[in-house]
């Protein structure tokens, strides 16, 4: 029995890779989960605990206390994985996306020789993550990416295309069935009044944190100046959170509902349903776009990351666009953006899990040099 280790810090990535890992449990695989990071905090929810109820192997380990710099946690983080994977001796670990969590995990995993899968890597953005990312990418012995432009852009930083797999975003792959939870259940767990709601959730941008207290208030008080109601989910815990909370702790309680965080599937039934999206989220350029609802991508923390035409973007403090968005485009339903994939991605893992040719892939890498694959193809 194959031992499959996946490495998750936040509520936003266990729904990423949650469906995956439930697959491969499903069938026969031996699968743990290393949390750490977000869902270790209080504040945000305490999110282990849906992990836990999900999951029956579960490691735990606190990599930060308040105020810690991001250099700090990775090195806490670090240490812990690089404790417990001697220990686990995974056949394979998983990490996703950008953040510094999946960052030390590949690093623990590149110099200890362990077979390292990033999901979702080759995409862009306009903060830190991006450089977390690609590090991660150059890190990996093999890929799980979103769309094809994502795999040329693995392919440009020297990886092997033999090792980069096109399977779609995995959260989609949820999205696109029934929640298994109705909107009044949602409603009800959560203390949602509101018949007609809008979701915004604003992440801090680590290379604007002088600015993030007045990118939040100017987006803020628009929300508030426009009228609608706004389940607003909390930022995630990068530096310049502090100044969003204060924004956020400022706005009518009777117009905006503020969650720390929400199961992934509830959120999902939330958004189906919502009248319009706003904020600088993955979510927003990515499940919103796929579930055919209105978007403003706040700011600059998805930069050039978009696929969807139907998506709009504005600066915080563009009061204008933010109330011709939620007046022309509130409650419309769009088409449904496919760009990151089709709701086929667990089917893709499956296959690729079962075949040889992903447990011989090769640890050493060599640099693969991509102007002989556009001689290729020309």
């Amino acid at each position: 029995m194959k031992k499959l280790l996946f490495l998750s810090g936040t509520r936003a990535d266990f729904g990423k890779v949650e469906p995956l890992a439930r697959a491969a449990q499903d069938s026969g695989y031996d699968v743990t989960f290393f949390v750490t990071g977000m869902h270790m905090l209080e504040k945000y929810g305490l999110t282990k605990v849906e992990v836990h109820r999900t999951f029956p192997k579960v490691a735990e380990f606190v990599n930060q206390r308040q105020g810690d710099t991001m250099d700090t946690i990775l090195s806490k983080t670090i240490l812990g994985f690089s404790d417990y994977v001697m220990e686990a001796k995974p056949d394979a670990v998983f990490v996703h996306g950008d953040r510094v969590e999946a960052f030390a995990g590949a690093i623990v995993c590149a110099t200890n020789y362990i077979p390292c899968v990033h999901i979702e890597g080759g995409e862009v953005s306009g903060t830190i993550d991006e450089m977390f990312r690609h590090c991660n990418t150059k890190l990996s012995s093999s890929h799980l990416v979103s769309s094809d432009s994502a795999k040329h852009r693995v392919m440009a930083l020297g990886e092997s295309e033999d090792q980069i797999h096109v399977i779609g975003s995995p959260e989609l792959d949820v999205h696109l069935q029934p929640s298994g939870v109705t909107l009044d259940e949602v409603r009800d767990r959560y203390q949602i009044t509101f018949e007609d709601y809008g979701i915004c959730i604003f992440h801090p941008v680590t290379s604007e944190v002088e600015s993030m207290g007045q990118q939040a208030r100017d987006l803020f008080r628009s929300l508030e100046q426009s009228g609608r109601e706004f389940v607003i989910v909390a930022p995630n815990n990068d530096p310049g959170s502090e100044a969003i909370f204060e924004a956020i702790d400022k706005l009518p309680k009777e117009r905006f509902r503020v969650l720390p965080s929400m199961r992934f599937r509830h959120f999902s039934e939330l958004m189906k349903n919502a009248s319009a999206f706003v904020g600088n989220s993955s979510a927003g350029v990515r499940e919103v776009p796929f579930l055919g609802i209105p978007s403003l991508n706040i700011g600059t923390r998805q930069t050039n990351r978009a696929l969807s035409e139907e998506m709009q973007n504005c600066l915080a403090e563009d009061d204008e666009a933010i109330q011709a968005f939620l007046r022309d485009v509130w409650g419309k339903r769009l088409p449904r953006h496919s760009g990151f994939g089709s709701g086929r991605a667990t089917e893709r893992f499956m296959a690729l899990l079962n075949s040889g040719a992903f447990w011989n892939s090769p640890l050493q890498k060599n640099f693969v040099d991509i102007a002989g694959f556009f001689q290729r193809a020309a």
